[in-house]
């Protein structure tokens, strides 16, 4: 007796099609979702590089031994909460005129309104975008994170300088921190 081929069903068939395509459509979200947790550092890492989204270097600045006193910047101070933190934080004050090249300090105020410990983090960002790179902190809370006691209000210093080379059109520059709530700290006291 002769056999006869195997002749797949419509039904196998379109079994068949539905398994690979199942899988190509998990494997593809599976990329994405892989996707997703890279994107965050990955961006991270070029607004640091390039300065875009007015992201400011986290490393302190070189002081300008030779400030421009032929011309003034204003510096607006703008203080954030991100999301639902149980802070109170705002800057010390909202603006103050500067020379480029001089070094200058000013402070943010955090006070954690919870029973229990908080830490918190500060995320700089400078305005316009194309000041960021001229933006430079030798001192700053945003460089790590800040635990706080119950009830605890802190002054929270920062320490600027402005680059000579900020272009001339730009004649206002505001920093702005957005202060997140971190997790509890566990059996810690500062």
């Amino acid at each position: 007796m002769s056999e006869r081929p195997e002749v797949k069903t419509d039904e196998q068939a379109t079994t068949s099609g539905h398994r690979s395509l199942v899988g190509k459509l998990l494997l593809m979200a599976g990329g994405m979702f892989a996707f997703g947790f890279a994107l965050v550092p990955l961006y991270d890492v070029f607004c640091e590089v390039t300065g875009f989204g007015g992201r400011t270097n986290t490393e302190a600045a070189v002081v300008v031994e030779r400030p421009d006193e032929s011309r003034t910047v204003t510096v607006e101070f703008v203080a954030t909460l991100g999301g639902f933190a149980p802070w109170d934080f705002e800057p010390a004050v909202t603006t103050m005129e500067v020379h480029p090249g001089r070094l200058y300090q000013t402070h943010y105020v955090a006070r954690n309104r919870t029973s229990g410990e908080l830490t918190g983090h500060a995320v700089p960002s400078v305005a316009p975008g194309s000041a960021a790179r001229h933006f430079q902190k030798t001192e700053c809370f945003c460089f790590t994170p800040q635990a706080f006691h119950p009830d605890e209000e802190r002054d929270m210093p920062v320490v600027f300088i402005i680059d000579p080379n900020l272009p001339r059109h730009v004649d206002r520059v505001t920093l702005s921190y957005t202060f997140f709530a971190g997790q509890t700290v566990a059996g810690r006291t500062n």
